[in-house]
């Protein structure tokens, strides 16, 4: 049986990673901050663990607890959009840090905390998800804080399939779309379900001739 690991599990795309995997009878083990207030993710019959991906101790926790267990896929999924102000003319400087932190370090340190077990795993894969605003190339300005984030967070993973690949670690770097979720907003395109069932099959096409590509949920590949 499959396992897979989902980050920011509780709602959103997360919620749907976990939902459409545990339909197809895979072990997934879906990590949140406050695991008792996640309804609808307890609901799915999920192993659901607490993982507050800004408290290194939790995260050394969660390695504990998954000591020796294999782990297939890691979807690194939590992050946050960032502060209100962080714009070219002003920024909230502290919660620009935050940004950096949930949405470029925290998915480090959960690969580099859960590598062991990965590479007990069979199929050995890291999936970022990321965003077509970390794009350097294609790029409109606004947002600095989530835009810096994510193309920070392009280049780690990018590290990681180059550091990794002798380990037969490979690594996903997506673009889920513009999706209706909480960050997306309801003026989003696509739907929840449209975007995870996109990613899931570039999960599976994940090999190690495409590793470390920045594509998006329908496969296009995206400028860095």
């Amino acid at each position: 049986m499959t396992t897979i690991l989902v980050t920011g599990a509780n709602r959103g795309i997360g919620l749907e990673f976990a939902r459409q995997y545990k339909a197809e009878t895979a072990e997934v083990i879906a990590c949140c901050r406050k695991p008792a207030e996640a309804a609808k993710l307890n609901a799915l019959g999920v192993r659901v663990m607490e993982l507050d991906l800004d408290d290194a101790g939790s995260l050394g926790r969660l390695a504990e607890t998954l000591k020796g267990e294999p782990i297939d896929i890691l979807i690194n999924n939590a992050g946050i959009f960032g502060p209100e102000t962080h714009e070219a003319s002003a920024s909230d400087y502290r919660a620009f840090l935050a940004t950096f932190s949930t949405n470029s370090v925290a998915p480090l340190m959960a690969s580099q905390a859960l590598r062991a077990n990965l590479k007990r795993g069979r199929d050995k894969k890291i999936v970022a998800i990321t965003s077509k605003m970390g794009s350097i190339s294609d790029s409109s300005g606004g947002s600095l804080a989530y835009r810096a984030s994510k193309a920070a967070l392009n280049m780690i993973m990018d590290g990681l399939a180059k550091d990794w690949a002798k380990d037969g670690i490979v690594v996903g770097i997506l673009h889920p779309g513009w999706v209706k979720t909480d960050m997306g907003g309801p003026n989003a395109l696509i739907s929840v379900t449209e975007s995870v069932h996109g990613m899931r099959r570039r999960i599976i096409e994940l090999n190690s001739k495409n590793s470390g590509q920045f594509i998006d949920y329908k496969g296009r590949v995206i400028g860095w």
